[in-house]
Order: structure tokens, then sequence, then C-alpha cells
């Protein structure tokens, strides 16, 4: 069924999400942009004298992740250092990729036998929180009163079940990313920190990036500066649900100074940093895949990894659906007389 599961939910929001991408000029950068710090990276180690090959494998798009490992195995890579574009870990992002990792890895003895060492997470690394910095003083420094601007964090959300019943370490990576990355600025602003792109029918980490801006614009702020703490590539959550969606709450709202600091991108101190923890992972201890954060088995993952039968939550969702489905249908037929129930003689 997840097939034609797939097909059908891309289908209904198809129309949403191409007049999202048509927004922002008819496709996302981040294939680019992502491409764009692959070759960076790999420009800086090789000016190291380190002969590297930077490989790129997506979740959900080409390159995949399979492709990728193909192609390392195609070369002959003997040593692998897999560093996710997730400063902060997450069992939704990089323990997604790492998960499939292991799947690959369990069944190809090829690819077992590589020497590699996995990165979980790098939020703490002081050339990153100087490149985050750095983004924002440069943003605060085109404002009349710089100092008078509030901070705004916002972070892709998580459902709360992952961290209050799996013991996801991404809101307090989260919050420590943040409280470090203020630090590192050494600025009076003052800050907060919401989450945005809820979406299903389940509870996410609150408070979420709409209601904060309201909360903020009630407050009297004047002048917002927007950080999208967990990306590392500008694309369609930044440059429409960011730029657009949220500038035009906030200007209805009463803050017409919206400022965006872009994404890092291939910011020099962040692709150099890049490169530090790449050569640190060569020669330093091994990371196992198996070693990384894994969420319980029964932890109900959103989006579903894979259908399951059961109470998961790709059922809870699809039961919902077709629950609306049968109450619309049955409205109707109550309304015009016709269906299967009158031809049952039930109604």
């Amino acid at each position: 069924m997840q097939k034609p599961l797939a097909w059908l939910i891309s289908t209904l929001r198809h129309q949403k999400s191409q007049e999202g991408y048509k927004q922002i000029g008819g496709g996302s950068p981040l294939r680019r942009i992502t491409e764009e710090q692959a070759k960076a990276l790999q420009s800086i180690l090789h000016s190291r004298g380190v002969d590297a090959k930077i490989y790129i494998g997506m979740r959900y798009w080409h390159p995949f992740t399979e492709e990728a490992i193909a192609q390392i195995k195609r070369d002959g890579i003997q040593k692998l250092v897999i560093l996710p574009l997730y400063p902060q870990f997450s069992i939704s992002t990089s323990g997604s990729s790492f998960r499939l990792l292991e799947r690959i890895q369990a069944d190809d003895p090829a690819f077992k036998a590589i020497d590699y060492t996995v990165i979980p997470s790098w939020y703490e690394r002081p050339g990153y929180l100087k490149a985050m910095a750095g983004l924002i003083a440069t943003e605060l420094d085109r404002l009349p009163n710089p100092d008078q601007a509030h901070v705004f964090f916002s972070a892709h959300g998580v459902p709360v079940s992952y961290v209050e019943e799996a013991g996801d370490p991404y809101q307090r990576e989260i919050e420590d990313c943040v409280a470090k990355i203020m630090q590192t600025l050494g600025r009076p602003n003052a800050h907060s920190l919401a989450y945005q792109s809820r979406v299903g029918p389940i509870d996410w980490l609150q408070p979420y990036t709409q209601d904060a801006i309201h909360d903020l614009a009630q407050r009297g702020v004047q002048d917002l500066v927007v950080v999208p703490i967990s990306f590392v590539s500008e694309h369609i959550e930044t440059l429409e649900e960011i730029d657009m969606e949220y500038r035009e709450v906030a200007e209805e709202a009463g803050i017409h100074g919206f400022h965006r600091v872009p994404a890092l991108n291939t910011d020099a101190t962040f692709i150099e940093d890049l490169a530090n923890m790449v050569t640190e992972s060569i020669d330093g201890p091994r990371i196992s895949l198996e070693e990384v954060f894994h969420p319980p088995e029964r932890t109900k993952l959103y989006p579903q990894e894979k259908w399951e039968w059961g109470l998961t939550t790709a059922a809870e969702v699809w039961n919902g659906r077709l629950a609306m489905v049968g109450f619309f249908a049955l409205l109707i037929e109550m309304i015009s007389g016709r269906g299967l129930l009158h031809s049952l003689g039930v109604m």
C-alpha cells in the first residue's frame, strides 16, 4: 500500500506545493546549494592535502542516499565520514538518514566493510556558532537602531511525542544552540525561539512561529530579525514559509520591520568548519551508526518511514481522512436522497 498511498498524498498536496514553488521561482534551490556546499568543502580539503571526494545523499529526492552509496562502492572508497547537514540531531532528520544507512549496511557486505565514522550533531562547534553570529550581526547592523531589534529564531518543529516519549534530544539541542549563538553574538538584543512547519493532527513543539509573532507584536516589537536556526540552505521553508507567509503574519500583526537572516549556504566560515570536522573525524575515534541515538521501537514516526499495520501515525492520519470522506458522503446522501444507503433501504 505504501506506493499507492504516497501517490495519493502527493496528488492531494500537489496544488498547494506547486503554488509554493511558483512563489519562489518555480523550484527549490536546495539541491543546487547543497552541490555548491559539497564543491566548496572538497576544494578546502584538497587545499589541505586531503584527497577526499564529497558524495551527496538525500533522503527523499535525487541523488538518493542509495545512489550515493552505490557510487561510493564503485569508486572503491575505503574510509568514509558521514556528515549530516543538520546542526542539531533529531530522530526525524539525521536519525532517519542514519537508520536508512543501517538498513543498507545490514544487507550490503561491501558497504559494511568500509571504515566509517558518523558525526551525529555539530551545533556546538565554534566555527558554526561564529558563522551564525556573523550573519545575524550583519543583518542587525543594517538597522537604524540595531540594539532594539528582537532576534527571533524559527526552528523546524517536531512532534512533542518525539521529545517526551521517545527521548529525542532535538529540543534540548535547539535551545542550547540558540543560547550559544546569542553568547557568541555578544549583543544586548532580546531574543526568542519558536517552531515552524507543523503538519498533521498531532501536537508539535511550541510556541508555534505564527503565534509567537503575534505575541511579539502585542508586546510592541517593531523590528524582527528572523533566524532560520535549523536550516543551512535556502529552500521552500525559508524562501516561502518564512519570507512570505510569516512576513505577512508579522505585517498584519503590526510588525513592519521584518528582516530575515540568510541561511549559511556557502558562508566561508561555515564551510571552513565543515572541513575541520571532516579532518578531525578522519583520524579521530570512530562513532558507529549503532552508537547514535535510536528511538524506541514503538515510537510513532511522522511522517511514517514505512507502512506498518496497527495503531501507527500513518494509520491515525488515514483513519481520520477516511472518516471525513465517509462523513461527507453520508451528508451528501442525506441531502440528495441518493447513494448506497438509500439503495440498500437503510435510509
